[in-house]
Formats: structure tokens, sequence, C-alpha cells
């Protein structure tokens, strides 16, 4: 099971009360959302949004005892018109953990994970029409070479793509394996002394399939707008692309006197936790007060 990261820190953060509101947008398996509902009990509710179907339902079956809690499956770049059909009203405290989790990379066999012979998938909604093997095997040199060197930072981006073009005319790639073997011919030196070597372009397609940094962009501004005055928005994120925006979008509040930066620099997962959960080392933990 996944396990939430900066826990703690998120409870610090929204100290919730009994009978206040909270916003899950990647409710997950629900770790932080069981703090907030047992400290807001019995009369503070609940909106968990999660977007991946098969998760949505365990968490159904999981929570479906719980009278506070309201859970939906949509995507987070739409929480104004969520909480518009949901009634819900405004929040006292807003979540985004938008990392990915533990169980998408183990137990989804989506491909997400280039250690593990799986599918070119990597939707975490299968409403979605893109997956990474119609990128893989239909998007152009160009558009390829864009996705590795924006979403993936990385600096062998174009020949990675040219080779892609060249091993895709000779036959489809449809794995995790294919492609890692892909990225092997493209630079066999490096990635031979870098067995990590294909991350990189594994977390491009990903957020190239998803969508993941317009979303996170979207669903700012409509979280500042659901928020209580004073009420908080944590964001907590994985890579520099995510966390630049969060940044930046939390700068321009400041100026515009909309919020309180509550993080001058981002909160990460201590010693401890690293141990107990290596995946949490990456995290930064960046929060705002609305004013």
């Amino acid at each position: 099971m996944h396990k939430p990261v900066l826990t703690q820190e998120v409870l610090n953060i929204f100290d919730p009360q009994p009978g206040d509101n909270y916003i899950d947008c990647t409710f997950g398996f629900g770790g932080h959302a069981q703090e907030i509902l047992e400290a807001t009990k019995p009369k503070g509710k609940l909106l968990g949004i999660e977007w991946d179907e098969k998760v949505f339902k365990e968490d159904q079956k999981q929570f479906k005892s719980n009278k506070q809690l309201i859970l939906v499956n949509d995507n987070y770049a739409n929480l104004k018109k969520i909480i518009d059909k949901n009634k819900f009203g405004k929040a006292d405290g807003i979540l985004l953990d938008v990392g990915i989790s533990s169980w998408d990379i183990e137990e989804s066999e989506k491909g997400f994970s280039f250690r593990k012979e799986e599918k070119l998938d990597m939707r975490f909604n299968t409403k979605n029409d893109i997956t990474a093997k119609g990128i893989i095997n239909n998007w152009n040199q160009e558009d390829l070479e864009k996705i590795f060197k924006y979403f993936g930072e990385e600096g062998f981006a174009r020949q990675i793509a040219r080779r892609i073009i060249q091993e895709r005319d000779i036959k489809p790639i449809n794995t995790t394996n294919d492609l890692v073997e892909v990225i092997a011919k493209s630079v066999p030196g490096f990635y031979r002394r870098n067995p990590n070597f294909p991350a990189k372009i594994f977390q491009a397609l990903r957020i190239a399939v998803n969508g993941e940094l317009d979303n996170l962009t979207k669903v700012l501004s409509q979280a500042v707008e659901a928020l209580n005055k004073g009420g908080h928005l944590i964001v907590i994120s994985f890579h520099s692309l995510e966390d630049r925006i969060v940044k930046n979008y939390f700068k321009e509040l400041k100026a515009n006197n909309t919020a309180k930066v509550l993080t001058k620099k981002p909160l990460t997962a201590t010693l401890e936790e690293i141990k107990n959960n290596p995946r949490s080392k990456p995290a930064k933990l960046r929060a705002i007060q609305k004013l």
C-alpha cells in the first residue's frame, strides 16, 4: 500500500479541527485523508478526488461506511465543477499530492516503471485516449525530443528520439523492456554507467500522457478560489517542473496580497521518514494561507 509522505507536516499546517471541511485533490488510498477525517469528527466533511478508476473502486469499498467523506472519480483539473456538482462549498484546507504512488509503480501494471516488463500505457485514467505506446510509435522526432527535453530534462533527448524513430520502423515498441532497449542503444556507454538512465524518459512520457503540468496549472487558481479566508493550500511535488509551477504561482499570490506564503523554502522529509519510506526523499511541500 502507498505510504503518504510528509503527513505530520500536512497536519501541522492544516491543524484540522472538529467540523472543518477539506478537499483532498489526490485522494489515492486515503493516507492523508484518514488523518484529516479523524481530526474533523463528527461533523467535518472531506471531498476526495481520485482520477484512477481502479483506485477509486477500492476507496469506495474501504470508506463506504464513512459519512464524512464524499468520493469523486474525476481529474482535479475540474475542481470547480466537482465542488459545484457536490454542493461542497468553501474549504478550510485543500491538499494536492501530485507525485506518482507506490501502487502505480508496483501494482497498476501500466508501465510506469522501467524496471518491470509491462505494456506501455501510463494512463492514470483509461478514458484518456493518449497512451505511452501511442506517443512512442506515432509522434514525430521533433515532438518526442521536446517532451524528453522539457518534461524529462533529458540531455540526450535528440539521440533517444532519433533512435526511437529508427527502431519503430523495424518493429513497434510495445513494452517497457522494448523502450529500455532502445534507450540503451541510443547512448550505450552512458547507459552502462548509469542504470537509472531511462527514468527521465519514463517520467516525460507519464507527464505527456496525463497532461500533468497542465492539470496542475489549471487547478491552482481554482483551489485558491475554493478556500475560505484563512484557509490553507498545500502542494506536495516530486520533481523540479511541478515545484517551479507551484513556487511561481505562490509568488504571484503574495505579490497580489491574495495569500501569505508559509514556506519560504519547501519542507522536505526528515531522515527518519526517508529511512522508512525512501520514495519520500524528493518530496517538496509548499503552502499558503489565503488572505
